[in-house]
This record gives structure tokens, sequence and C-alpha cells, in this order.
């Protein structure tokens, strides 16, 4: 914050008196001086932005300022920052803007480092429609870069700021006027040049703040202007995927496609740029970073109280079996200690971090819809690791660890039952069973000997333990005496996780005899949700099939291609599977939508239900057609699977 006696907040405040009330400056620059003001007869927040005395000195400057801002007080956008008033008087010049609570990207990547693809995602596409709205009216930005998108507090909403003000701000003399403007680091070659400019300028420039975004760095660096500017112009822009190496292929291609060096092989449009996103794999269903961390919690201490609590329990049940035997009293008290106490302090460290979630904002649907998506995910892990057939070794391994078992176990039987058993004997049967077993164990367990179930028992589990009623009552427990914060933006759901979680609440408030008749309705919405989610996954994946062909097209391929016959016929033949590959990705959102449709007239019955005006009857003939649907889904699916395994046997 500036003193409030610097000579700018003066004047600026003596010509405003009456209507804007200035508080404090907000920053400044060569793009001029920003002030926090409050509007006397609307009585709310606003920014004004005074032109630099330097520049507002020069009159080919004053007089493309004024035009410039009023051509971009024209715009209405809700990804643009809207401008009140324009106006002049005396040597100030200045406009007034909507105020934004927030910080500009580029104070986010400074103090936080790169944004998470989902995060890019969302951001880029907000901006490209911002810039597409304002090329289609004529204005091209000129200076997009991160100090110029702010993103809001309050909704995360990212707008754009200095719609072709930029241009006429940056300039220190009346002789650069009509020069090279703009910032080098996000600035196209035609800009660098000099030469005309039109929107696939910005998309270039975003490009780079792209780029920027999602690996925190820059496509290209160097230590004065000129040798950046060569670069912007003659230098191939390295592929993202090597700087961000966590960032989804189709995310990197589309930036990538940004950087084109000519303009007419870059997106045309700011919503082709959109377009593209939003068919990436990355378009965002991601767990929040606090919901991960929670979900990790504690996996490194599990196992260890997995094996503590077997050891102490197969002590137990031999000592119970020697006191069945009549050789000593059986298993004490301490036993019991020896397992409560660790899990104790488990349950309560696991209370802690779901009361910090609590604090943090975050519902029990939340945790259960996060829980879930691991589930999902774990599985198709497994699948990917275990579902197939094993090699020879592995099959061989599995034997040798269960012939040790059977090893030991017959040491242990020897030893129990003979009356003055060997102590070599026992050793080499015990000792050599136990290190056979636990070796086999080992190395099946990095090497299965056999195909597994894509699904793992103990998170199967521990999700079920989330959306039990004990779960509940656990959640309810590590929120007492806990005031909730609230969130900008909490997880995502899918629709059809957050029309399922509804429906299992309101199924939870009925009455047990209700609850006993719709007994199978908890498990059909389950299936439905599945469902859903497969089918959605599908349409991210045909869509993303469908942007991959998109950009490799002949038009923005090799130039020796265009207009050949065999870039013709390339095109034809790319033309036809984009084809087929939108009618399979229509006809699974056409199957996506009616699954969805079923979870809500589940969801709109059990709501009349509970408040009186529906019936049961009513509920199970729509249950009834859910299963029916299910059914009449999963046949299509397997339709579609052994079509998809015979075009798979033909082409091998």
């Amino acid at each position: 914050m500036t003193d409030a006696l610097a000579p700018e907040f003066i004047a600026l405040q003596q010509a405003l008196v009456g209507r804007y009330s200035l508080e404090r400056e907000l920053g400044r620059g060569g793009m001029g001086i920003v002030f926090l003001a409050r509007d006397v007869a609307l009585d709310r927040l606003v920014a004004i932005k005074l032109l630099p005395p330097a520049a507002a000195a020069q009159p080919q400057l004053r007089e493309r300022f004024l035009r410039e801002a009023q051509t971009a007080a024209k715009l209405s956008h809700p990804n643009i920052i809207p401008i009140y008033q324009v106006e002049q008087r005396g040597d100030l010049v200045w406009f007034v803007m909507m105020y934004v609570e927030g910080d500009t990207l580029g104070q986010r990547l400074r103090s936080r480092g790169p944004l998470t693809p989902a995060a890019g995602v969302k951001l880029l596409q907000e901006v490209a429609w911002a810039l597409a709205y304002a090329h289609l009216r004529g204005i091209v930005h000129r200076d997009v870069k991160p100090d110029n998108i702010l993103i809001d507090t309050h909704t995360g909403r990212a707008l754009v700021s200095d719609f072709g003000i930029a241009r006429a701000t940056e300039i220190s003399g009346a002789t650069a006027v009509g020069e090279i403007l703009g910032t080098a680091q996000y600035m196209s070659p035609e800009q660098a040049c000099g030469e005309k400019v039109d929107g696939r300028s910005d998309i270039y420039s975003l490009g780079c703040v792209g780029f920027l975004a999602l690996s925190g760095k820059l496509p290209f660096d160097a230590p004065d202007m000129p040798a950046l500017l060569a670069q912007h112009i003659t230098k191939p822009p390295p592929p993202l995927a090597s700087a961000a190496p966590g960032v989804p292929g189709r995310v990197a291609q589309a930036i990538d496609h940004c950087l084109a060096k000519h303009p007419e092989d870059r997106w045309p449009t700011g919503e082709a740029f959109a377009e593209a996103l939003a068919e990436s794999t990355a378009v965002a269903r991601e767990v929040p970073a606090p919901i991960r961390v929670w979900l990790a919690k504690g996996d490194g201490v599990r196992p260890m109280l997995y094996g503590w609590t077997a050891l102490i329990g197969l002590s137990a049940l031999a000592e119970f079996i020697a006191m069945l035997m009549g050789r000593n009293p059986g298993p004490g008290i301490d036993s019991l200690f020896a397992i409560a106490v660790p899990w104790t302090v488990f349950v309560l460290y696991r209370l802690y971090q779901t009361q910090r979630l609590i604090a943090a904002g975050y519902t029990h649907e939340d945790l259960t819809m996060a829980f879930r998506q691991h589930v999902e995910r774990r599985r198709e892990e497994l699948a990917f690791e275990y579902d197939r057939e094993p090699p020879l070794w592995a099959k061989i391994l599995r034997k040798i660890a269960f012939m040790g078992l059977g090893v030991a176990a017959a040491g242990a039987v020897y030893a129990w039952i003979s009356p003055l058993p060997s102590v070599q004997i026992t050793a080499w049967l015990l000792g050599g069973g136990a290190a056979l077993a636990a070796g086999g164990g080992i190395l099946g367990r990095l090497f299965p000997g056999k195909r597994l179930a894509a699904r793992d028992s103990t998170l199967d589990y521990r999700a079920k333990l989330q959306e039990s009623r004990f779960g509940v009552w656990l959640y309810r427990l590590a929120g007492v005496g806990v005031t909730p914060a609230a969130l900008p933006a909490t997880a995502h759901r899918p629709t059809e996780l957050a029309i399922g979680m509804a429906a299992d609440q309101i199924f939870g408030s009925l009455p047990k005899d209700q609850r006993r008749e719709l007994k199978e309705l908890p498990e059909l919405v389950k299936r439905l949700e599945a469902e859903a989610q497969a089918e959605r996954a599908r349409v991210d994946e045909l869509n993303a099939m469908i942007a991959g062909i998109r950009e490799s097209t002949p038009t923005t391929g090799s130039s020796t291609l265009r207009g050949s016959d065999a870039g013709t016929a390339l095109e034809d033949r790319q033309a036809q599977l984009r084809t087929d590959l939108e009618a399979k990705r229509d006809t699974a959102s056409t199957r996506l939508a009616v699954c969805v449709a079923a979870l809500e007239n589940i969801r709109l019955d059990l709501l009349r239900l509970k408040a009186g005006v529906g019936t049961v009857d009513q509920l199970t003939a729509d249950l009834a057609a859910a299963r029916e649907l299910h059914a009449d889904v999963e046949r299509a699916l397997e339709a579609q699977r052994e079509v998809e395994a015979a075009l798979g046997m033909s082409k091998t």
C-alpha cells in the first residue's frame, strides 16, 4: 500500500469528490495506477485505473487510451472485468471497473506454484471464452499474460482485464506509437515482428500462459528482450509434456497447438481451443487435495496394525487351544489390551484428521464420493496389474509358498503329537517351511501366481464402513464442537454420484418398515451409478479420440499433403472415422442420460414418499423399470464388448 499523500491519489480524489471515495492504492506499473474506491451512490467497491501522468501528457497516447477504453467498455461477458465509466478531467484520464477480490494468476503462480491440470483446464477455458467473445467484436487484447487474469476468491472464476488498454499504456514516448506493443514473454511471432495481428495472436499468448500455469516454466526465456523475441519468431517451442509430464496428453497437445509459429496453424478461435480442452481427458473431476491427504493418512500404519493384530490373535488362539487341552489357564486380558490400545490410538488419529476436513467445510457426502472414486481408480490399477494370466515361474512361486506352509504345518503337528519331539527335526520343519512360505509369499505379493480379481477387499470394506451408519456416526463424532468453514468450491461431484448419495440419504431417513420393503433400492442405485460412471468415462474417452483426429488432420500437418490426392484420401478416412466415433459417443451420452434419469426418478419418488404424498407401490414400479433399464444397458455393453473383441481378433 502506498502513502495516501501520493500526488496522484490527492489529484484523483479531488476530481472524484462526491462520486467516489478512494480508499487505498492497489498497485502500480507501466500500465497505470490502480486504486480501490467506493462508489458513493451505489455503495459498492470499485477499482479505478489512472493513466500514468507521463503517458497522459502525450496527446496521441491519451486519445488512444480513451478510444480503446471506451471500446472495451462495450464488452459484457462473465469472464471479462466490466468497465463502468471512462473519463478525463484536465491532466487526468481514468476508467472505473469492477473490483475483484482475489489474486492475479501471476500472483497465484508466484506464491503457490503451477496449477493442477484440472484447475488449469478450467482457467484456460474461461479465458478462451472471454477472448473469443472479444474477437467476434473486433477487439484483440494484445497483452494476454498472467497478471492480466484475475481469479475471484469466492467463486474461482477467471476474469480478463485490460482489453485493448495495455497497447496504449506500456508506451514510454510518442515515438513508440505503432511499434511493437505487449509483453515479450507472451508475444506471438507476428506481434514480435511488428506485423498486423488478429485474435490468433491472443491464442498464442494464451498458450504461453497455459504452458507457464501447468509447468511453472515459460516456453521461451532469454536474458534480454531481443533474444527473447528472436526465440518466439524462430525457435520451435518445447512440448509441454517434456516440461510437465503429469499433464494429460490431450491437454498438453491442445496447448502445444496454440504455440504454432504460423497463425493459420493455431486454433482458429478461442472457442475451438476451449472445446479441445473440454474434450480432453483432464476435464476436472479431481478429488480436492485435503481429501486426498485424508484418504492416504494411515496407509503406512494399517499393515503394521493388521500384522500386530494377527500375531496377538494367533498367540491368543494358541493359548486358548492349550487351555482346552488342559496345559495352561488360557489367554489373559493382556491380549485384549494389546490389540485394543493401538487400534484406539489409530481411530483417535483418524478422527482428528476428519475433524480437520470438517473444519475446512467438507461434508460426509464429499468424503463418501471421494472414497467411491478412490475405489474405482484402485480397481482400474489392479485390473491393469493383476487381471491377466500369470507367467509359469509365478505359478511355481505360488506352489512353493503353499508347500512351505504345508511343511511348517507338518512340523507343528509333529511337535504337538510326538511325546518326545526331536528339536532338530522340529526346527527344520518349522523353520524351513516358514522360510519357504515367507519367501514365496513376498515374491507372490509382487508377482501373483494366479489371475486376481480387480478389487482391494480391505479398501472395499473401508468404503462400506465409510457409507454405513457407523461411518456417519464417526463423522458426527469428529464434528463435535467444530464450526465448518464455507468452501469457495467443494469437491466436484459427478451428477450420478450426487443424485445417488442424495437418494441414499433419503432412504436412510425412512421408517424401518419402508426400508425393509425397499431393501433392493440401495444396491440398484449403486449399479445405476456405476453404469452412469462407465458411460461418462466412455464419452470422455471418445471425445479424446475425436480431438486427436482433429489435431492430426492434413490441414494442420505437413504442407506437402495439403491439397494432394493422398491428403484428400486421408481427410476422407479421418472424416469417416470421426463420424463413427461421434455416433458411438452420442450413443454413450444417451445411455448416460437414461441412467441419470432413472436415478433422478428414484430420488424424486423417495422425496414424495418421505413427504407423505407418494407410495411404496409407485416407487416399486420405478425400481422395476430401473432394473429393466439396468438389464438393457448390460446387454448393450456386452454386445459392444463382443464386437470390439471380434474387431481386435480380426486385426491380429
